[in-house]
């Protein structure tokens, strides 16, 4: 950290996107999960709007989609909800959830910024890009 960042830590986030069918290439943004290395946190935040994602694809697995976003959830979380990502540190488990895949949710590209507040940057992404 310098001077000039007024107290604040670089982070990383990257959106969480539900692409029912990847055919299409259509997409719902359904989650934000952010990295700040300085305070050694993964954090996932998400919000799934079902009617969104039912008029995209009526006949989606809306129960898959929220099973899988949950174990994102505790991947980021750590300890035994992360399987076998259990023991890595938090910068591991991140790298593993922004690794491109071809299921249903997919992380988005990663970008960055300054925070003083890890949790609170979270929100404020999933309130302006998911909600």
């Amino acid at each position: 950290m310098t001077a000039a960042n007024h107290g604040r830590d670089v982070f990383e986030y990257a959106l969480l996107r539900v692409v029912p069918s990847v055919e299409r290439g259509e997409m719902i943004n359904a989650g934000v999960l952010v990295y700040c290395r300085a305070k050694r946190v993964v954090i996932a935040r998400t919000h799934l709007d079902e009617a969104r994602l039912l008029a995209l694809a009526p006949a989606v697995d809306v129960e898959g989609v929220r099973v899988a976003l949950g174990a994102v959830e505790g991947v980021c979380l750590g300890g035994e909800r992360a399987g076998q990502a259990a023991g890595d540190d938090a910068g591991r488990r991140f790298r593993w959830l922004i690794a491109p895949r071809s299921t249903v949710v997919q992380p988005g590209p990663v970008h960055t910024g300054l925070t003083t507040d890890p949790e609170a940057e979270a929100e404020r992404l999933l309130d302006l890009l998911v909600r």
